[in-house]
């Protein structure tokens, strides 16, 4: 019996398990109740647990019949504050949702637990199972890294693998070897007038057309300073003023994010930006406070594991199940932080309903975000397939 098949007989509980957590979701790094229900599935599979000292996380060991390499799996937990609306009848009503599909990532790979728990006697090794919050809320995959989790089963896991869904033909692997996702930045400015009475602009210092002319002034820094071969997304997304329309404020501003695909762009953003703002502010009679802060790091596939990983997906599932992208998402992921430590992959399942009108999906992170759970099956038999490539003894 091979992964695939015994995952289409698991698929059942695993939608179960997914609709379940899509009806509680819970946002950062405290999930009680997702963890329960994470603890819950995993409860008679004889796997070593460990949880987090200050995070809801969930590190789950399996031991192999004989010593061997130990391999990583992981799985987010957290969702988002948006207010759910898809209608489903499993639909969030706690004003969280599980827009961007971590529900389903911790139902498949409890899926892989189970697939791999059942094939112990012909394990040599170890397989980590990290079942991670915080992956939206600022970093929760440092903190499990923090507390050992690339070291829990007593060596360094020498690989590191995790599937994210995504828009698009159900059921469709996407990899991409070197960068696949960027990093996410965030850029803070604070301009610093002379408040007055808005009949008597002359008498003050106004920072609010000096924002308007800053935010201007990005758009161009972008397409010109920066190498389109190493393309960067700059998106003002906060802005703030007065509050009272005949006033002038003393300081205006806005917030945006940085999208970055390597190293230098990152370093070039921190170098040019302060002084592109502060001198334009000044230009106006205004000053200004420039924060360029790093957040998570470029997301990079090692190229061994990916060309593995396409292999291994491709005698799994077919040729035509397995695509290999051209150009990385401009969307982070702080499974970055566990690829800066250990080779591994990152890599899409596409898992938008058919019902869906191909040519208008709700993307991630959308209210009206759906996705099939129809693929669980197929994602736990992936996961247990990569980490089997390590760790297997013979065929699955």
């Amino acid at each position: 019996m091979t992964l695939h098949d015994d995952a289409a007989r698991l698929q059942p509980e695993l939608v179960e398990l997914r609709r379940r957590l899509h009806r509680i979701p819970e946002p950062g790094f405290d999930l009680p109740l997702t963890q329960r229900a994470v603890l819950d599935a995993i409860d008679g599979l004889g796997l070593e647990i460990t949880t987090g000292s200050d995070l809801s996380s969930v590190t789950a060991v399996l031991r192999g019949a004989t010593d061997g390499p130990s391999v990583l799996l992981r799985g987010d937990m957290d969702a988002l504050a948006i207010v759910e609306e898809t209608g489903l009848e499993y639909a969030s009503a706690n004003g969280a949702m599980h827009a961007c599909g971590h529900d389903l990532h911790v139902a498949g790979l409890v899926g892989a637990a189970r697939l791999l728990a059942g094939r112990r006697d012909r394990i040599a090794g170890s397989v980590v199972f990290m079942f991670q919050p915080g992956e939206e809320a600022g970093g929760g995959a440092p903190l499990m890294i923090r507390d050992g989790v690339l070291d829990a089963a007593g060596t360094r896991v020498e690989a590191a693998y995790g599937i994210h869904v995504g828009p698009g033909a159900r059921g469709t692997f996407q990899l991409k070897s070197g960068t696949i996702m960027a990093g996410a930045n965030v850029l803070r400015v604070r301009v610093h007038g002379r408040g007055g009475h808005g009949s008597r602009p002359q008498q003050a210092v106004d920072p609010v057309p000096v924002v308007a002319e800053l935010i201007l002034a990005l758009q161009s820094w972008v397409t010109r300073r920066i190498d389109v071969f190493d393309p960067v997304v700059l998106s003002v997304t906060t802005l703030f003023a007065g509050e009272i329309t005949n006033v002038i404020p003393e300081d205006a501003g806005f917030a945006a994010t940085l999208r970055t695909l390597s190293e230098a762009s990152i370093a070039q953003a921190q170098a040019e930006l302060p002084p592109l703002i502060e001198r334009i502010a000044a230009a106006h009679g205004c000053t200004a406070d420039v924060e360029v802060i790093v957040g998570y790091p470029v997301t990079v596939n090692t190229v061994e594991e990916t060309a593995a990983a396409a292999a291994v997906l491709r005698a799994e599932f077919g040729e035509d199940r397995v695509e290999e992208i051209d150009a990385p998402w401009m969307a982070s992921e702080d499974f970055s932080f566990v690829l800066r430590e250990v080779p591994g992959t990152f890599l899409f399942l596409c898992a938008t309903p058919p019902d869906v009108d191909q040519d208008d999906i709700p993307m991630n992170h959308s209210p009206h975000a759906r996705f099939d759970d129809a693929v669980l099956g197929d994602q736990a038999a992936a996961l247990a397939a990569l980490a089997w490539r390590h760790v297997g003894v013979g065929d699955a």
